[in-house]
């Protein structure tokens, strides 16, 4: 499976605006300039592994956070994001939320129909 640098992009950017950093600040704190923090965000530069932890070290994230969509075993990874996702919801958004991905779950398991 190829890195999907999209994905790290979104994630980056997803865990620096949690922090409420900016590309500035995190190009600081990990040691990159600036138009590099942009590039990543935007999937439009490749990452070596160096770059990968200062930048993972610097939002105070795993290195797993950052690549979960590009792992085959990436369970935690999605755990956590899943517990902060719920972690300021109400009794009822958490209600909603868990029937939604019930729901979701069972019709991707479903046979697909269409393939008969």
């Amino acid at each position: 499976m190829e890195l999907d640098y999209q994905a790290v992009g979104i994630r980056v950017r997803r865990f620096r605006k949690a922090r409420g950093i900016t590309q500035q600040t995190l190009a600081e704190l990990s040691s990159q300039e600036p138009s590099n923090i942009s590039h990543i965000e935007r999937g439009a530069t490749k990452l070596g592994l160096p770059t990968i932890v200062s930048i993972a070290n610097a939002l105070g994230v795993s290195v797993d956070d950052l690549l979960c969509d590009s792992l085959e075993r990436s369970e935690q990874a999605f755990a956590r994001e899943a517990s902060e996702i719920l972690s300021d919801c109400s009794h009822w958004e958490r209600m909603v939320i868990t029937s939604t991905m019930r729901s979701l779950k069972e019709n991707l398991r479903k046979p697909n129909l269409s393939a008969q």
